[in-house]
C-alpha cells in the first residue's frame, strides 16, 4: 500500500518529483511504461485515490491498458476497453474529463461497467484525457472507494501531470505532424506485455499475487538501476531467476 500524505510540505514535494519526472522524458532517454508506472503511484498518493490506470491508444488507433496501479484496477481498465463503456472509454472519446461522485448513480448510463467497479470496491472514478490541442490519445483515471467530488485544485494538477506526460510521449516532431510516435507507443505495449508475462512467472513461483510480483520486479530493477522493461525481459528469458526477484519480497 502507497504512504499516506501526512502535510502539505510532503504533498508539494511529491507534486515537484512528479512533474519533474515527467518533464525529464523530455530531454532525456526513458523507459514509458515505467514513467506511467510512476505516474500513477504518484496520483494515489496526491489525489488520496484507492488506485489509477492509464489507457493510451495505439498505432491503430484501438486503446490499451499501459500502466494501472494494481492488478484490480488493470482488470477493471481492460473490461471497460472490452466492452466499450465506462468514464474511461467516455474521456478518451470525447477528450473531456469525466468525473463521477458516485457510480451507483450511474447504473443506467454504464450498465455493465458500474456492476464490475462496485464488485471491485469503487464507488467514485474520475477519468483525466491525456491531450495535445484536438488530440486525445489516451486517459488516466482515478479510483476512489468512497463517493465524493475531485476537488478542482486537484483535477487542474492531474490534467497538468497527463498533459505533461502526454507532451513527453508525442515528441516535437510528431507535435508538427500531428501524429502519434507510433514506434514509441508499440515499444511500450511490447513491454507491458513482457511485465505482464514476467508478473505471472513471479506469481506462480512465489505463490503471491500479481500486485506483490510487481512490487517484487520493480523493487529488483529499482536497488540495481535497471529499466523494468528490461528486468522483465530478463527475468522471461531465464537470464534471472525468480527466486532472486523475489528475495527481498
Amino acid at each position: 500500500m502507497p504512504e499516506t500524505i501526512k502535510t502539505s510540505g510532503e504533498r508539494e514535494a511529491r507534486l515537484v518529483d512528479a512533474f519533474v519526472r515527467m518533464a525529464d522524458t523530455l530531454v532525456d532517454d526513458y523507459d514509458i511504461a515505467d514513467v506511467l508506472h510512476e505516474l500513477v503511484s504518484h496520483c494515489v498518493r496526491l489525489f488520496d485515490a484507492a488506485a489509477a490506470g492509464i489507457v493510451l491508444s495505439d498505432q491503430r488507433g484501438s486503446l490499451r491498458v499501459l500502466a494501472s496501479s494494481t492488478e484490480q484496477t488493470r482488470m477493471l481498465e481492460l473490461f471497460q476497453l472490452q466492452t466499450s463503456e465506462g468514464p474511461c472509454w467516455d474521456c478518451v472519446h470525447t477528450g473531456q474529463p469525466v468525473s463521477i461522485a458516485d457510480l451507483r448513480a450511474e447504473r443506467d448510463r454504464w450498465s455493465s461497467f458500474v456492476p464490475r467497479a462496485l464488485d471491485y470496491g469503487f464507488v467514485s472514478v474520475h477519468a483525466i484525457p491525456m491531450r495535445l490541442r484536438r488530440d486525445t490519445i489516451g486517459a488516466m483515471n482515478l479510483f476512489g472507494r468512497e463517493p465524493g467530488h475531485l476537488p478542482a485544485r486537484d483535477l487542474r494538477t492531474a490534467q497538468a501531470l497527463a498533459d505533461t506526460a502526454t507532451i513527453g510521449i508525442l515528441q516535437e516532431r510528431a507535435i508538427h505532424r500531428g501524429e502519434v510516435l507510433t514506434e514509441q507507443l508499440q515499444a511500450a505495449l511490447t513491454n507491458r506485455i513482457a511485465i505482464e508475462q514476467a508478473k505471472g512467472v513471479l506469481a506462480y513461483a512465489g505463490g503471491v499475487d500479481m500486485d506483490q510480483a510487481f512490487q517484487a520486479l520493480r523493487g529488483y530493477g529499482r536497488r540495481r538501476s535497471i529499466r523494468l522493461s528490461d528486468i522483465a525481459r530478463q527475468l522471461v528469458t531465464g537470464a534471472v531467476t525468480p527466486d532472486a526477484v523475489l528475495a527481498d519480497l
